[in-house]
């Protein structure tokens, strides 16, 4: 079994990407702007947040988060993001998630301009993911399939089962993959035998937030196991969603939680954000 260190690639692409925007500053005079709209007191969402902030830093990249209170008004939201798309100093535009309930989200998303979409939300982006087209895919699938890359995994022909069906992780992460010419399978939770669906897959990528939903006998000998799953137990331990000290016995490769597919999300924000700048030179 071999463990896939999203913590150790991570930190190589924020290497290569501190040493791009030290040259774009250089020779274009472009320092990569992120904008981060952050509405209400989440503890994860604020958390996240902080750690976009500290990798912007670390690469040296201009950052702003606009923080607003939960009882902010939809019209106050939409009025901040036009302002970032007119920006040019700003590249990227990200909305942490979820939104408070008389937000209507999906409105939001799509008034992002689909060039500073570096979340990959927006149905325009979406669109062309689906299409196999260049655009900016949702960090945490395209840091799956980076992490892949990394340990020569071809995903060329094999079986994959996704496990959980959101827009942003389960449908772009089936899309990736099947864009890389693997047969994929898509569960959720109607699915009515999942272990039909996991146990002969070669690839069993999972991320519903249930931890210990994926355990040894669902898996086959030799498969290759991400798990996109963050859950924080009653004792403050954080887990994934595969129970890994069984599968990890049966997988061939396996990701860990935390130090797995956590920081490639965080990377290719950073990746997606200065392939927005590099977009301003003509």
């Amino acid at each position: 079994m071999t463990l896939l260190d999203g913590k150790k690639l991570s930190n190589k692409i924020k290497e290569r990407i501190k040493k791009e925007t030290e040259e774009l500053k250089i020779t274009k005079g472009i320092t990569p702007g992120l904008a981060v709209i952050l509405v209400g007191d989440d503890p994860a969402s604020h958390t996240y947040v902080k750690m976009k902030e500290g990798a912007c830093e670390e690469v040296g990249f201009y950052s702003i988060v606009h923080k607003m209170p939960d009882t902010i008004s939809q019209n106050e939201i939409e009025e901040t993001i036009l302002l970032m798309n007119k920006n040019p100093n700003i590249d990227g535009i990200l909305v942490q998630l979820p939104l408070p309930k008389h937000i209507d989200t999906t409105r939001i998303l799509e008034l992002i301009d689909p060039a500073k979409d570096v979340d990959g939300f927006h149905p325009y982006n979406f669109g062309r993911l689906m299409q196999g087209l260049e655009t900016f895919a949702p960090c945490t699938p395209l840091g799956v399939m980076e992490l892949l890359h990394a340990y020569d995994i071809d995903v060329k022909g094999l079986d994959a089962c996704v496990v959980g069906a959101s827009n942003i992780v389960g449908k772009p992460m089936a899309a990736l993959l099947l864009n890389a010419f693997a047969t994929v399978d898509i569960c959720h939770i109607y699915t009515k035998d999942l272990q039909s669906h996991t146990k002969n897959a070669d690839i069993v990528v999972v991320g519903v937030g249930k931890p210990n939903l994926i355990t040894a006998d669902m898996v086959k000998e030799g498969a290759i196991v991400i798990d996109i799953g963050i859950n924080k137990l009653d004792n403050g331990k954080i887990v994934g969603d595969v129970d890994f000290e069984n599968v990890s016995k049966k997988a061939s490769y396996i990701t860990p939680v935390p130090g797995g597919v956590g920081p490639m999300t965080i990377a290719m924000l950073l990746s997606n954000t200065i392939k927005a700048a590099k977009k301003r030179i003509v």
